[in-house]
């Protein structure tokens, strides 16, 4: 039988690129629910293209737009709209695997939906584990749920543990190697980083994404968030994981056991590689890549990140190690930082100093409940706004 899925964040590059996997495999899956903000157009086409039964616009005046293009265009497919609809599209009984692909804090409550009603969950919302990790990790034990990294680099540590991975201890792992290509502005001189543009942050040398994702990138704030969800994925103290510079993107990620052996997970940098593997696993698909050239790469390089040049991705360790809510709170004032850069209101240097100014005037805390969480997310919002306003 054909596996259902909610794409949460369909319009997206993840989404996109899952839909294309999808179409591959007409045999093996089929789509139950397509979900996006604002994107009318490129939904309209999805729908047409896939048939959900439901299609789920998070803004509320897009989901009445959506839903007049396509009853005009005799399309049946059923328009929801709001956070209640996501919710209702990622823990709907029919539905078999959630592709999680919302980016920002905007992901984790259908995120953490789908979890509580055991669906195999397909993680490529980040921050609901840099916002709620104790709660969500909890979570999926507590129900049962199955949870696959669709982030490159956690995909390929994953495919690089043994199949029956408990802990780090038992499975003989002296460090985690989290790769990361250094982006756009790596050798850029930072007396220049002050004049950056939104273009020119969004133009990364290997991979193609959404705006916001590029701009962490850009500040290796991806990087640091990546760190932070890795922490929590398998079980791993901040100690425990390396970050290295590797500006080919062609090693995903890599893990080191005790007795020596690195192993590696390698491939281009396509995110329709995890995509397949996910959807798939334990099983093997074609997901539409092309093998790797080898003769063709010539070199692999490796280095050191530098703190100074991507204060973001130390400030990401920082709060790693702090734990509580300033993860949450780290992440509240990048996305609000990011936002006011996109719209030409703060420079790219001025992004790390948001961040930095509300983690300092910030308190930390436990995060008993998601209540806890959500209040720490929005505190951070004002003071985030107030240093831009400023």
């Amino acid at each position: 039988m054909k596996q259902l899925l909610t794409v949460l964040g369909s319009t997206g590059s993840i989404g996109v690129s899952t839909l294309d996997v999808v179409a591959r495999h007409p045999e093996r899956y089929g789509i139950y629910a397509l979900t996006a903000n604002r994107q009318v157009d490129v939904m309209v086409e999805q729908c047409l293209a896939s048939a959900p039964q439901f299609a789920v616009m998070r803004d509320v005046d897009a989901a009445e737009q959506l839903r007049s293009k396509l009853r005009r265009a005799g399309c049946e497919t059923q328009v929801l709209s709001g956070e209640e609809g996501l919710i209702e599209v990622s823990e709907a009984a029919p539905v078999d695997a959630v592709m999680a692909a919302i980016v920002g804090a905007a992901g984790l409550a259908p995120t953490l939906a789908a979890v509580q009603a055991g669906k195999k969950v397909l993680l490529a919302n980040k921050e609901s584990l840099v916002m709620a990790g104790g709660l969500f990790m909890q979570a999926v034990l507590d129900h049962g749920a199955t949870l696959l990294p669709i982030d490159s680099e956690h995909n390929a540590i994953f495919q690089c543990l043994p199949h029956d991975y408990r802990s780090i201890e038992s499975a003989g792992i002296r460090r985690i190697l989290l790769t990361g290509s250094g982006g756009p502005f790596r050798q850029t001189p930072t007396s220049q980083l002050d004049a950056v543009t939104p273009d020119q942050a969004c133009a990364h040398p290997n991979w193609s994404m959404g705006r916001k994702i590029s701009v962490d990138s850009a500040t290796m704030m991806n990087k640091g968030l990546e760190f932070v969800e890795a922490c929590w994925l398998f079980g791993a103290t901040p100690d425990q994981i390396e970050v290295v510079i590797h500006p080919q993107s062609v090693i995903h990620s890599m893990v080191e056991y005790a007795d020596g052996s690195v192993l590696a997970q390698m491939g281009n940098p396509d995110m329709r590689t995890p995509i397949a593997h996910a959807m798939a696993w334990p099983e093997r698909i074609d997901a539409g890549v092309a093998s790797l050239d080898f003769m063709a790469l010539a070199r692999l390089d490796f280095e050191a990140p530098n703190f100074e040049r991507f204060p973001g991705l130390r400030l990401s360790m920082e709060c790693a190690r702090a734990g509580g809510v300033m993860p949450a709170i780290l992440n509240a004032a990048n996305e609000v930082a990011v936002d006011a850069f996109l719209q030409e209101r703060i420079r790219f240097t001025d992004i790390p100093k948001v961040i930095e100014d509300v983690l300092g005037r910030s308190s930390n805390m436990e995060p008993l409940s998601l209540s806890v969480v959500k209040e720490a997310d929005a505190a951070a919002r004002v003071s985030a706004q107030e240093w831009i306003a400023r």
